[in-house]
């Protein structure tokens, strides 16, 4: 039997009108909206030149950035980002390579020999990966960029730092993100083998600082045709400001600081001939880790000197490459407020993409955020635009030839 007109608009107001249903209802308008006010095209710092190569190359500088809705705010997409991204399967080739300080360091390469667009080892182009302070070659991210890379028929190879990697430390000597000398080793190194290959910098987070550190240094002579840096920490000093603020010192701070006293404990009976190993483990902070091991290994007085060499700002005029930055403004380790945006606004060779949303390394959009996410196209699009419009991109950011 057929319900008359007012039966069924009966039915349907009692089903709209439950209690659950009106909250479910809500909730889903509340987060349509705010996913909305979060949804936007990010902003892109740069030269009209190097803006124009971006947007025609790499499309995704364009699009709108809708983060994953059930993720507020930069901690929350940090934290799921590690937890739940997936880990694309990478085969490593592992090599050990020997540094003038008697010292060695650990790359890890993905060679490609099956690539059909690069046959030839000799000239396939390579992307070298520098990870954060206390990543490998196991991290998600990691393997997300050689996914990228690889797909489009290019080498990689990951550069761990000492004492990550797994190898023994034959000198007491670390890392830190102002000595750019085992990097300088890795260049010669990767270059020695394929002088020919066109070779790109991936540096993230603390690896990014390293990265533009170098390329600063090292102007023209870097061995680079481009770099690209994902969250970096502009300013060491605002950064660890941030990261101490009682949230994120709860969070992340305690965390990577144990991950470093843990490399200390490890190397003890050749780091405790250089520094008070003892009073290096009663660390809680980055910044107490830094003033009591890094700066005194470094020859540093103190921290201060060191986090003042070690910050990558003020040193992008001196870099003569194409480098693409992404940050996002709610990055608990990178604050908004150390974004140098005066410094790129002047500059012909440095773009800086920088979103609303994201956190650090993370950038998680959609529902499911397991798979390839804005950083992960950005960074593939960007690497496939400089190998295969190399006098383009020259061009667009007033490269000269040597």
């Amino acid at each position: 039997m057929l319900l008359s007109h007012w039966e069924l608009w009966k039915n349907y107001w009692e089903c709209v009108s439950r209690p659950d249903t009106v909250l479910l209802c809500s909730l889903t308008a509340v987060v349509c909206y705010l996913w909305g006010r979060k949804s936007q095209a990010p902003a892109l710092v740069c030269s009209k030149s190097f803006a124009g190569f971006l947007q025609q190359h790499c499309p995704v500088v364009c699009e709108t950035f809708s983060p994953t809705p059930w993720c507020w705010g930069g901690r929350l997409q940090t934290l799921v980002y590690a937890l739940i991204k997936s880990r694309p399967a990478v085969t490593y080739r592992n090599e050990r390579i020997p540094t003038p300080d008697g010292g060695q360091v650990t790359l890890d390469w993905v060679d490609n020999d099956t690539s059909k667009a690069f046959p030839d080892p000799l000239t396939r182009p390579t992307v070298l990966i520098l990870p954060g302070l206390t990543g490998n070659r196991e991290q998600s991210y990691v393997r997300h960029t050689i996914s990228q890379a690889t797909r489009h028929g290019y080498r990689c190879v990951v550069f761990t730092n000492r004492g990550f990697g797994g190898e023994e430390l034959l000198t007491p000597l670390t890392f830190c993100a102002s000595n750019t000398s085992d990097l300088e080793c890795v260049v010669k190194h990767v270059k020695g083998h394929y002088p020919q290959a066109p070779l790109l910098g991936v540096g993230v987070s603390l690896g990014g600082m390293l990265l533009l550190n170098y390329l600063a240094r090292k102007r023209s002579d870097s061995g680079m045709v481009a770099g690209f840096t994902i969250s970096v920490p502009w300013d060491t000093h605002k950064s660890a400001e941030s990261m101490e603020e009682p949230l994120n010192c709860f969070i992340f701070n305690k965390y990577l600081t144990n991950n470093l006293r843990r490399c200390v404990r490890r190397h003890r009976k050749v780091l405790e001939k250089v520094v008070d190993v003892d009073h290096v483990m009663k660390a809680r902070t980055i910044r107490e880790f830094d003033e009591r091991f890094t700066s005194r290994l470094f020859g540093y007085k103190s921290c201060v000197d060191y986090y003042d060499d070690a910050s990558p700002d003020k040193k992008l005029p001196n870099t003569t490459v194409p480098i693409l930055c992404l940050n996002a403004a709610d990055d608990p380790f990178s604050p908004q407020r150390a974004f140098p945006l005066t410094i790129v606004q002047n500059l012909p060779n440095v773009a800086l993409l920088l979103t609303a949303h994201g956190g650090h390394i993370a950038f998680l959009e959609g529902l499911f955020p397991r798979g390839e996410s804005f950083m992960e196209r950005l960074l593939g699009q960007f690497i496939h635009a400089v190998f295969k419009h190399p006098q383009d991109i020259q061009t667009a950011c007033s490269v000269k030839k040597e």
